[in-house]
């Protein structure tokens, strides 16, 4: 089930992922790079400031997507002086903006129904994304799956909450 869509303005948020390029089929495995992140800014003493996510930044259906198992952080971390030697881990920010969301409560295994609901109301909106076509796919400049539910918590996965925020054109 998921909440009616609605638009958001969201201040610029910096983060940490590890970004990782897929096929739609291993997309499952990405989320074990969360545990990689939160033991990384754990080791540094960083506090994560809000629900980890996935930022599809590349997505090619029949090829690979590029996506990052991110985490917001309250202020920008240097990822290449916290840590010495080579770390999958690369800062960002997530830009502000005008942004299409709804919350999906239930299994994550129905994301894919909920995004293409959140997508069918803004055509009907007449609203574009901040996506163009590029070499291997869409490239997006943010397209988020925030998981509001943590796992440890609520067992059940049918109650799940999981947002899904879109960076709007323009």
């Amino acid at each position: 089930m998921s909440a009616a869509p609605e638009i958001v303005t969201r201040a610029e948020q910096p983060y940490v992922a590890i970004r990782t390029r897929v096929p739609m089929a291993a997309l499952g495995g990405v989320a074990a790079r969360f545990a990689e992140v939160f033991a990384w800014l754990g080791a540094r003493g960083v506090a994560p400031a809000g629900a980890p996510f996935f930022k599809y930044n590349v997505i090619d259906m029949a090829g690979k997507l590029e996506v990052e198992a991110g985490v917001p952080v309250a202020a920008p971390v240097d990822c290449d002086a916290a840590v010495a030697g080579d770390s999958p881990v690369v800062s960002g920010v997530l830009p502000a903006g005008r942004y299409a969301t709804l919350v999906h409560v239930g299994n994550p295994s129905e994301l894919l129904d909920a995004t293409k609901a959140l997508l069918d109301w803004a055509a009907g909106q007449g609203l574009s994304w901040d996506a163009s076509p590029g070499d291997g796919g869409e490239r997006w400049g943010s397209r988020l799956e925030i998981y509001l539910t943590d796992p440890s918590a609520e067992p059940d996965m049918s109650k799940w909450e999981t947002q899904l925020t879109f960076r709007l054109a323009g």
